[in-house]
């Protein structure tokens, strides 16, 4: 009886186990985070990844070079990257559990000394692929400065690529730090703010166009509490007070929205010691 019971035992344990190590995985978490400085935040992601498991991890403002970025990091953490660093400014990578296909960096067909893009394709947790693009939108100073200028032409060159990945890739999501709210509800102070760099209706018409493409904000398609805000300046205090922007957006395409079941602001990160101004983007896929 004691051999019969063992031996049942054994065949249960080992079904069991099979179907917690073998069930395909149904869902997908992917999030963006502008890190203002690798280098100074990387014990930051590294533990926000191990509290916080996510499949894809788009980074902005990394501000180091190629050769500096800490591979070896993220392979010790479980997670894969591929990068496009800048020295000092600016710089995008994509960290995540398995390896990216077809990378791309920057926007084809747009001369562009700055690293802004990266893309690639990853599995999407059902048995297919997703196209993940993070960006990392230009800042664009002010209404009336060159910055500006180039930050609108960069957005037509934008609109126009993203248009034909999503001719190839159905399951798409554009995400990183847009540098532009879309409405009222996105900014601390809506009178104050008023055509201001990322409130002006020059912006917001290159974001609409994005939009119109047939992407959706997944935030959006929850409800959320009143002032959520995902950027915050270190002056003033003004994440105390939560005088903030909601400028890191994830757009997905329509084969994706039924799929979305969540899309939260991670704040916890922005009360850390040294933290970036900026706070995580989550959105999870089932």
């Amino acid at each position: 009886m004691a051999q019969a019971s063992s031996a049942w035992c054994w065949v249960f344990c080992l079904h069991c186990t099979f179907e917690f190590c073998y069930a395909p995985k149904s869902f997908m978490k992917i999030a963006t985070w502008n890190v203002n400085s690798l280098s100074v935040r990387l014990p930051q992601v590294l533990d926000w990844l191990a509290t916080n498991p996510t499949d894809v991890l788009a980074l902005q403002e990394l501000k180091l070079t190629d050769d500096k970025f800490p591979v070896a990091a993220f392979a010790e953490a479980g997670y894969q990257a591929h990068w496009f660093g800048q020295k000092t400014y600016n710089g995008v990578a994509l960290i995540a559990k398995t390896e990216g296909m077809e990378v791309v960096k920057n926007i084809p067909g747009f001369a562009d000394d700055m690293s802004r893009v990266i893309a690639a394709s990853y599995p999407d947790g059902a048995g297919g692929q997703v196209r993940v693009i993070g960006a990392y939108f230009p800042n664009g100073q002010a209404p009336d400065s060159d910055k500006f200028v180039y930050k609108m032409r960069w957005l037509d060159a934008l609109h126009d690529w993203v248009g034909s990945e999503l001719q190839k890739h159905p399951n798409l999501v554009l995400l990183g730090d847009y540098n532009i709210t879309f409405d009222e509800r996105d900014m601390w102070d809506p009178v104050a703010l008023a055509g201001t760099i990322h409130c002006t209706d020059a912006e917001r018409e290159k974001l609409q166009a994005l939009v119109g493409l047939g992407l959706t904000d997944s935030f959006r398609l929850f409800e959320q509490a009143e002032k959520s805000y995902s950027w915050w300046d270190y002056r003033e205090f003004a994440f105390r007070r939560n005088r903030g922007l909601r400028i890191d957006h994830i757009l997905i395409s329509e084969a994706l929205k039924a799929r979305a079941s969540a899309c939260v602001i991670d704040r916890a990160p922005r009360k850390n010691e040294r933290p970036s101004d900026h706070a995580p983007v989550v959105l999870t896929l089932t």
